[in-house]
Protein backbone atom coordinates (compact mmCIF):
# COMPACT_ATOMS: atom_id res chain seq x y z
CA UNK A 1 0.00 0.00 0.00
CA UNK A 2 2.48 2.71 1.54
CA UNK A 3 4.53 1.40 -2.28
CA UNK A 4 1.31 2.22 -4.34
CA UNK A 5 1.36 5.70 -2.58
CA UNK A 6 5.01 6.61 -3.09
CA UNK A 7 4.35 5.70 -6.83
CA UNK A 8 1.36 7.58 -6.99
CA UNK A 9 3.44 10.39 -5.06
CA UNK A 10 6.07 10.83 -7.50
CA UNK A 11 3.70 10.95 -10.80
CA UNK A 12 2.17 13.29 -9.23
CA UNK A 13 5.27 15.58 -8.17
CA UNK A 14 7.09 15.10 -11.93
CA UNK A 15 3.41 15.43 -13.77
CA UNK A 16 3.61 19.06 -12.19
CA UNK A 17 7.06 19.23 -13.57
CA UNK A 18 6.37 18.75 -16.89
CA UNK A 19 2.97 20.62 -16.54
CA UNK A 20 4.73 23.80 -15.43
CA UNK A 21 7.44 23.24 -17.63
CA UNK A 22 4.55 22.75 -20.05
CA UNK A 23 3.89 26.28 -19.51
CA UNK A 24 6.92 27.66 -21.30
CA UNK A 25 6.23 26.19 -24.12
CA UNK A 26 2.93 26.92 -23.66
CA UNK A 27 4.39 30.91 -23.89
CA UNK A 28 6.39 30.06 -26.53
CA UNK A 29 3.16 28.78 -28.74
CA UNK A 30 1.20 31.67 -27.86
CA UNK A 31 4.29 34.39 -29.02
CA UNK A 32 4.64 32.67 -32.45
CA UNK A 33 1.06 33.33 -32.77
CA UNK A 34 1.15 36.89 -32.21
CA UNK A 35 -1.06 36.18 -28.70
CA UNK A 36 1.81 38.78 -26.81
CA UNK A 37 -0.04 39.49 -24.25
CA UNK A 38 -1.10 35.90 -23.16
CA UNK A 39 2.75 34.81 -24.05
CA UNK A 40 3.58 37.23 -21.20
CA UNK A 41 1.04 36.48 -18.68
CA UNK A 42 1.52 32.76 -18.97
CA UNK A 43 6.41 33.03 -18.68
CA UNK A 44 5.60 34.91 -15.83
CA UNK A 45 3.69 32.61 -14.20
CA UNK A 46 6.44 30.24 -14.43
CA UNK A 47 9.10 32.85 -12.58
CA UNK A 48 6.61 33.41 -9.86
CA UNK A 49 8.73 32.57 -6.76
CA UNK A 50 5.55 32.63 -4.57
CA UNK A 51 4.52 29.51 -6.88
CA UNK A 52 5.72 26.05 -5.16
CA UNK A 53 4.92 25.12 -8.94
CA UNK A 54 7.92 27.45 -10.47
CA UNK A 55 10.43 25.96 -8.48
CA UNK A 56 11.88 23.70 -11.65
CA UNK A 57 11.34 26.34 -13.97
CA UNK A 58 12.52 29.61 -12.46
CA UNK A 59 16.16 27.92 -12.37
CA UNK A 60 15.62 26.46 -16.01
CA UNK A 61 17.72 28.05 -19.18
CA UNK A 62 14.97 27.94 -21.42
CA UNK A 63 12.56 29.66 -19.29
CA UNK A 64 14.41 32.71 -19.46
CA UNK A 65 15.34 32.32 -23.21
CA UNK A 66 11.76 32.11 -23.91
CA UNK A 67 11.24 35.09 -21.58
CA UNK A 68 13.70 37.14 -23.78
CA UNK A 69 11.69 36.16 -26.76
CA UNK A 70 8.71 37.09 -25.57
CA UNK A 71 10.02 40.80 -24.74
CA UNK A 72 12.04 41.49 -28.21
CA UNK A 73 8.41 40.16 -29.74
CA UNK A 74 7.31 43.14 -27.45
CA UNK A 75 9.68 45.57 -29.32
CA UNK A 76 8.86 44.76 -33.40
CA UNK A 77 5.34 44.19 -32.62
CA UNK A 78 3.24 47.03 -34.65
CA UNK A 79 0.37 46.08 -32.53
CA UNK A 80 0.33 49.61 -29.99
CA UNK A 81 -1.35 47.39 -27.46
CA UNK A 82 0.83 44.86 -27.36
CA UNK A 83 3.38 48.17 -27.31
CA UNK A 84 2.13 48.36 -23.58
CA UNK A 85 2.85 46.02 -22.04
CA UNK A 86 6.13 47.29 -21.14
CA UNK A 87 8.23 50.20 -21.05
CA UNK A 88 11.45 48.80 -22.11
CA UNK A 89 11.03 45.18 -23.52
CA UNK A 90 14.24 45.43 -25.51
CA UNK A 91 16.15 44.99 -21.76
CA UNK A 92 13.66 42.87 -20.30
CA UNK A 93 14.82 40.77 -23.43
CA UNK A 94 18.94 41.48 -23.04
CA UNK A 95 18.35 40.65 -19.04
CA UNK A 96 16.48 37.24 -19.57
CA UNK A 97 18.78 36.10 -22.27
CA UNK A 98 21.84 37.04 -19.64
CA UNK A 99 19.85 35.40 -17.42
CA UNK A 100 19.53 32.33 -19.51
CA UNK A 101 23.06 32.16 -20.33
CA UNK A 102 23.91 32.59 -16.29
CA UNK A 103 21.80 29.31 -15.73
CA UNK A 104 23.18 26.80 -18.43
CA UNK A 105 25.59 25.71 -16.92
CA UNK A 106 26.54 22.82 -19.77
CA UNK A 107 26.14 25.57 -22.62
CA UNK A 108 23.27 23.79 -24.24
CA UNK A 109 21.70 27.39 -25.60
CA UNK A 110 24.62 28.92 -26.39
CA UNK A 111 23.82 28.34 -30.25
CA UNK A 112 20.81 29.96 -30.23
CA UNK A 113 20.83 33.06 -28.02
CA UNK A 114 24.55 34.05 -29.64
CA UNK A 115 21.80 34.84 -32.55
CA UNK A 116 19.56 36.19 -30.52
CA UNK A 117 21.58 38.59 -28.88
CA UNK A 118 23.21 39.78 -32.33
CA UNK A 119 19.33 40.43 -33.44
CA UNK A 120 18.49 42.36 -30.27
CA UNK A 121 21.84 44.23 -31.16
CA UNK A 122 20.55 45.95 -34.34
CA UNK A 123 17.29 46.91 -32.37
CA UNK A 124 19.00 48.43 -29.77
CA UNK A 125 21.25 49.97 -32.27
CA UNK A 126 18.24 51.36 -34.19
CA UNK A 127 16.79 52.25 -30.63
CA UNK A 128 19.39 54.53 -30.05
CA UNK A 129 19.57 56.26 -33.10
CA UNK A 130 15.57 56.92 -32.98
CA UNK A 131 16.26 58.25 -29.36
CA UNK A 132 19.22 60.40 -30.57
CA UNK A 133 17.03 62.10 -33.20
CA UNK A 134 14.53 62.20 -31.49
CA UNK A 135 17.09 64.82 -28.92
CA UNK A 136 16.18 61.63 -25.93
CA UNK A 137 20.42 61.86 -25.21
CA UNK A 138 19.84 59.70 -22.19
CA UNK A 139 18.07 56.63 -23.98
CA UNK A 140 20.10 56.82 -27.04
CA UNK A 141 23.08 56.47 -24.31
CA UNK A 142 21.89 53.96 -22.17
CA UNK A 143 21.19 51.70 -25.66
CA UNK A 144 24.02 52.17 -26.95
CA UNK A 145 26.03 51.13 -24.00
CA UNK A 146 23.76 47.86 -23.71
CA UNK A 147 25.44 47.01 -27.62
CA UNK A 148 28.63 47.61 -25.96
CA UNK A 149 27.48 45.08 -23.61
CA UNK A 150 26.18 42.63 -25.63
CA UNK A 151 29.34 42.78 -28.05
CA UNK A 152 31.50 42.05 -25.18
CA UNK A 153 29.33 38.67 -24.08
CA UNK A 154 31.77 35.79 -24.22
CA UNK A 155 29.12 34.02 -26.72
CA UNK A 156 29.28 36.62 -28.77
CA UNK A 157 32.78 38.10 -28.58
CA UNK A 158 34.68 34.37 -29.11
CA UNK A 159 33.94 34.25 -32.75
CA UNK A 160 36.02 37.85 -33.39
CA UNK A 161 38.09 38.52 -30.11
CA UNK A 162 39.85 40.70 -31.70
CA UNK A 163 37.25 43.01 -33.59
CA UNK A 164 36.12 45.87 -32.24
CA UNK A 165 33.33 48.26 -32.69
CA UNK A 166 34.89 51.95 -32.84
CA UNK A 167 31.92 53.54 -34.73
CA UNK A 168 29.43 52.23 -31.54
CA UNK A 169 31.85 53.50 -28.92
CA UNK A 170 32.71 56.86 -30.63
CA UNK A 171 28.75 57.44 -31.61
CA UNK A 172 28.42 56.71 -27.42
CA UNK A 173 30.69 59.06 -26.84
CA UNK A 174 28.98 61.50 -28.93
CA UNK A 175 25.44 61.00 -27.32
CA UNK A 176 27.08 61.09 -23.98
CA UNK A 177 28.59 64.51 -24.54
CA UNK A 178 25.23 65.50 -25.69
CA UNK A 179 23.37 64.17 -22.64
CA UNK A 180 25.78 66.25 -20.67
CA UNK A 181 27.54 62.67 -19.26
CA UNK A 182 30.78 64.25 -19.93
CA UNK A 183 32.81 61.55 -17.69
CA UNK A 184 31.18 59.17 -19.78
CA UNK A 185 31.69 60.61 -22.93
CA UNK A 186 35.65 61.12 -22.07
CA UNK A 187 35.86 57.24 -21.41
CA UNK A 188 34.32 56.44 -24.85
CA UNK A 189 35.87 58.84 -26.91
CA UNK A 190 39.19 57.95 -25.06
CA UNK A 191 38.50 53.95 -25.92
CA UNK A 192 37.81 55.10 -30.13
CA UNK A 193 41.13 57.00 -29.59
CA UNK A 194 43.00 54.15 -28.97
CA UNK A 195 41.81 52.87 -31.97
CA UNK A 196 42.72 55.74 -34.24
CA UNK A 197 39.20 56.60 -35.34
CA UNK A 198 37.78 59.51 -36.20
CA UNK A 199 41.68 61.30 -36.34
CA UNK A 200 42.91 63.92 -34.41
CA UNK A 201 39.11 65.29 -34.07
CA UNK A 202 38.24 62.50 -31.40
CA UNK A 203 41.12 64.10 -29.35
CA UNK A 204 39.54 67.57 -29.75
CA UNK A 205 36.04 66.05 -28.67
CA UNK A 206 38.00 64.57 -25.10
CA UNK A 207 39.35 67.77 -25.06
CA UNK A 208 35.95 69.42 -25.11
CA UNK A 209 34.40 66.78 -22.55
CA UNK A 210 37.13 67.59 -20.32
CA UNK A 211 36.38 71.32 -21.00
CA UNK A 212 32.99 70.90 -19.84
CA UNK A 213 33.92 69.74 -16.42
CA UNK A 214 36.59 72.48 -16.00
CA UNK A 215 39.86 70.49 -16.52
CA UNK A 216 41.62 72.37 -18.51
CA UNK A 217 44.85 71.01 -18.27
CA UNK A 218 43.88 67.55 -18.82
CA UNK A 219 41.94 69.41 -22.40
CA UNK A 220 45.58 70.60 -23.30
CA UNK A 221 46.60 67.31 -22.73
CA UNK A 222 44.34 65.83 -24.55
CA UNK A 223 44.81 67.94 -28.05
CA UNK A 224 48.72 67.69 -27.22
CA UNK A 225 48.27 64.15 -27.56
CA UNK A 226 46.43 64.72 -31.03
CA UNK A 227 48.99 67.03 -32.08
CA UNK A 228 51.63 64.23 -31.10
CA UNK A 229 49.74 61.46 -33.28
CA UNK A 230 48.68 63.52 -35.44
CA UNK A 231 50.99 66.20 -36.96
CA UNK A 232 49.94 67.62 -39.98
CA UNK A 233 46.05 68.11 -38.56
CA UNK A 234 45.88 71.83 -38.77
CA UNK A 235 42.38 71.20 -36.44
CA UNK A 236 44.05 69.79 -33.72
CA UNK A 237 46.53 72.09 -34.01
CA UNK A 238 44.00 75.23 -33.65
CA UNK A 239 42.83 73.75 -30.81
CA UNK A 240 46.32 73.27 -28.72
CA UNK A 241 46.64 77.09 -29.60
CA UNK A 242 43.57 78.03 -28.47
CA UNK A 243 43.74 75.92 -25.07
CA UNK A 244 47.14 77.79 -24.44
CA UNK A 245 45.87 81.26 -24.94
CA UNK A 246 43.12 80.26 -22.72
CA UNK A 247 45.13 78.90 -19.99
CA UNK A 248 47.54 81.99 -20.23
CA UNK A 249 50.35 80.24 -21.84
CA UNK A 250 51.13 82.69 -24.11
CA UNK A 251 54.84 81.80 -25.01
CA UNK A 252 53.46 78.24 -25.85
CA UNK A 253 51.33 79.79 -27.67
CA UNK A 254 53.39 81.50 -30.24
CA UNK A 255 55.67 78.68 -30.29
CA UNK A 256 52.81 76.32 -32.04
CA UNK A 257 51.59 79.57 -33.53
CA UNK A 258 54.83 79.93 -35.80
CA UNK A 259 54.70 76.74 -36.12
CA UNK A 260 51.11 76.18 -37.79
CA UNK A 261 52.00 79.42 -39.87
CA UNK A 262 54.87 77.30 -41.37
CA UNK A 263 52.75 74.69 -42.08
CA UNK A 264 49.84 76.97 -43.82
CA UNK A 265 51.34 80.29 -44.47
CA UNK A 266 48.00 81.76 -46.47
CA UNK A 267 45.80 81.79 -43.19
CA UNK A 268 44.81 84.51 -42.43
CA UNK A 269 43.85 83.87 -39.00
CA UNK A 270 47.08 82.31 -37.64
CA UNK A 271 48.51 85.68 -39.16
CA UNK A 272 45.53 87.45 -36.65
CA UNK A 273 46.27 85.54 -33.88
CA UNK A 274 49.59 86.22 -33.75
CA UNK A 275 49.40 89.83 -33.92
CA UNK A 276 46.98 89.41 -31.31
CA UNK A 277 49.75 87.92 -28.92
CA UNK A 278 52.29 90.66 -30.38
CA UNK A 279 49.96 92.89 -28.81
CA UNK A 280 49.77 91.30 -25.47
CA UNK A 281 53.70 91.51 -25.42
CA UNK A 282 53.70 94.97 -26.10
CA UNK A 283 54.83 94.72 -29.50
CA UNK A 284 53.23 96.69 -31.65
CA UNK A 285 55.88 96.71 -34.34
CA UNK A 286 55.33 92.87 -35.14
CA UNK A 287 51.73 93.40 -34.16
CA UNK A 288 51.37 95.37 -37.46
CA UNK A 289 53.56 93.49 -39.46
CA UNK A 290 50.97 90.32 -38.45
CA UNK A 291 47.72 92.56 -39.14
CA UNK A 292 49.40 93.67 -42.75
CA UNK A 293 50.02 89.62 -43.32
CA UNK A 294 46.49 88.58 -42.98
CA UNK A 295 45.48 91.28 -45.05
CA UNK A 296 47.94 90.62 -47.56
CA UNK A 297 46.86 87.00 -47.61
CA UNK A 298 42.98 87.66 -47.26
CA UNK A 299 42.02 91.33 -48.40
CA UNK A 300 38.57 90.82 -46.61
CA UNK A 301 40.05 89.83 -43.28
CA UNK A 302 37.68 91.99 -41.27
CA UNK A 303 39.42 91.05 -37.93
CA UNK A 304 42.86 92.31 -38.83
CA UNK A 305 41.75 95.83 -40.47
CA UNK A 306 39.55 96.23 -36.85
CA UNK A 307 42.45 95.75 -34.96
CA UNK A 308 44.44 97.68 -37.21
CA UNK A 309 42.16 101.01 -36.78
CA UNK A 310 41.94 100.16 -33.00
CA UNK A 311 45.66 99.90 -32.64
CA UNK A 312 46.19 103.73 -34.18
CA UNK A 313 43.14 104.99 -32.81
CA UNK A 314 44.32 104.44 -29.24
CA UNK A 315 47.57 105.62 -30.12
CA UNK A 316 45.94 108.81 -30.48
CA UNK A 317 44.32 108.40 -27.62
CA UNK A 318 47.04 108.16 -25.90
CA UNK A 319 48.80 111.12 -27.57
CA UNK A 320 46.03 113.47 -26.07
CA UNK A 321 46.78 112.48 -22.86
CA UNK A 322 50.21 113.22 -23.35
CA UNK A 323 48.72 116.69 -24.70
CA UNK A 324 46.48 117.05 -21.47
CA UNK A 325 49.73 116.74 -19.51
CA UNK A 326 51.09 120.18 -20.78
CA UNK A 327 51.32 123.21 -18.49
CA UNK A 328 48.30 125.28 -19.03
CA UNK A 329 50.58 128.21 -19.96
CA UNK A 330 52.15 126.24 -22.85
CA UNK A 331 49.51 126.23 -25.46
CA UNK A 332 51.99 126.23 -28.65
CA UNK A 333 53.30 122.92 -27.21
CA UNK A 334 49.74 121.29 -26.29
CA UNK A 335 48.76 122.19 -29.76
CA UNK A 336 51.96 120.16 -30.66
CA UNK A 337 50.94 117.15 -28.94
CA UNK A 338 47.78 117.56 -30.12
CA UNK A 339 48.37 117.41 -33.96
CA UNK A 340 50.26 114.23 -33.21
CA UNK A 341 47.11 112.74 -31.97
CA UNK A 342 45.51 113.43 -35.09
CA UNK A 343 48.09 112.03 -37.63
CA UNK A 344 47.01 108.48 -35.36
CA UNK A 345 43.88 109.53 -35.87
CA UNK A 346 44.11 109.90 -39.53
CA UNK A 347 45.93 106.82 -39.91
CA UNK A 348 42.81 104.97 -38.16
CA UNK A 349 40.12 106.31 -40.44
CA UNK A 350 40.89 104.25 -43.70
CA UNK A 351 40.92 100.45 -41.54
CA UNK A 352 37.90 101.07 -40.32
CA UNK A 353 36.62 102.67 -43.29
CA UNK A 354 36.94 99.39 -44.59
CA UNK A 355 35.72 97.42 -41.87
CA UNK A 356 32.39 99.54 -42.31
CA UNK A 357 32.61 98.50 -46.35
CA UNK A 358 33.21 95.01 -45.22
CA UNK A 359 30.38 94.86 -42.23
CA UNK A 360 28.07 97.86 -42.35
CA UNK A 361 26.09 96.76 -39.52
CA UNK A 362 29.21 96.42 -37.02
CA UNK A 363 28.13 98.51 -33.45
CA UNK A 364 32.07 98.82 -32.94
CA UNK A 365 32.70 100.05 -36.46
CA UNK A 366 30.14 102.87 -36.26
CA UNK A 367 30.62 103.99 -32.94
CA UNK A 368 34.55 104.60 -33.41
CA UNK A 369 33.69 106.06 -37.13
CA UNK A 370 31.80 108.69 -34.92
CA UNK A 371 33.85 109.98 -33.13
CA UNK A 372 36.61 110.09 -35.51
CA UNK A 373 34.42 111.88 -37.60
CA UNK A 374 33.75 114.34 -35.13
CA UNK A 375 37.32 114.59 -34.06
CA UNK A 376 37.95 115.88 -37.69
CA UNK A 377 34.67 117.90 -38.26
CA UNK A 378 33.53 116.04 -40.73
CA UNK A 379 30.05 116.65 -39.78
CA UNK A 380 28.50 115.23 -43.77
CA UNK A 381 29.77 111.46 -42.13
CA UNK A 382 29.29 112.05 -39.05
CA UNK A 383 25.96 112.65 -39.38
CA UNK A 384 25.62 109.68 -41.64
CA UNK A 385 27.01 107.43 -38.77
CA UNK A 386 24.69 108.93 -35.85
CA UNK A 387 21.56 108.16 -38.42
CA UNK A 388 22.96 104.76 -39.15
CA UNK A 389 23.33 104.45 -35.18
CA UNK A 390 19.79 106.03 -34.60
CA UNK A 391 21.05 108.51 -32.63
Amino acid sequence: MNKVILLLLSFSLSFSVFAQKGKVTSAQNLKDTGKLDKALETIESTLNPSNPKSEKTIPWPKTWEVRGDIYHAIYQTKDANFKQLSDDPLTEALNSYKKALELDEKGKFDKSIKIKLTLLTNDFSNQAVEAYNAEDFDKALFSFEQVIEIQNIDIVKEDNPDIVDTVIIFNTGLVAYNAQKYEKAIKYYSEAAKYGYNGARTHTLIANAYEQIGDTLAALEAVKKGFEKYPEDNSVLNSMIDYYLKSGKNDEAMKYLNMAIEKDPTNATYYFAQGSLFEKFEDEENALKSYNKAIEVDANHFNSYFNLGVLFYNKGVQQEEIARAVPPNDNVKYQEELKKADVWFEKSIPYLEKCHELNSEDIYTLESLKNLYYRKKDMNKYNVIVEKLGQ
